[in-house]
């Protein structure tokens, strides 16, 4: 199968890439010009087609996140509703990848204790309803 393509600009994704790479446990998928990471159906990084990062996060870590860095909530797409448990990674702080990576690992232990999501399934076109 073909490799899915990420439409953020390139040194954006280079650094969302390096970051995923910090933490040996991550591998990343693509979808919709995305790149993500989940785990068992939650989703807990990603970068939009418009090269804005995000990291979910639990309280407090994400409290003192958005207070540190002076950012907000992510939004994948401007228009879009703010998504609650993830913060927006600033331009700057992506480039350096220690100062993320304890976050980065919070957020994976965080989902890491999240029920599973049910596996979707799609209608066999060979079974009459």
């Amino acid at each position: 199968m073909a490799e899915k393509k990420v439409v953020a600009l390139a040194d954006k994704v280079d650094l969302y890439m390096s970051l995923l790479d910090s933490v040996p446990e991550i591998a990343s998928k693509s979808n919709f010009g995305s790149a993500y990471t989940a785990i068992n159906g939650n989703m807990y990084t990603i970068i939009s087609k418009h090269g804005v990062v995000g990291i979910r996060l639990p309280e407090p870590e994400r409290s003192e996140f958005l207070e540190r860095y002076s950012t907000d909530l992510f939004r994948g797409d401007p228009s879009w509703p703010p998504a609650k448990e993830f913060v927006a990674v600033p331009d700057h702080l992506l480039e350096k990848t220690e100062a993320l990576t304890p976050y980065l690992e919070s957020s994976l232990r965080y989902v890491m204790g999240m029920k599973p999501k049910p596996a979707k399934t799609s209608p066999r076109a060979d079974v009459e309803p």
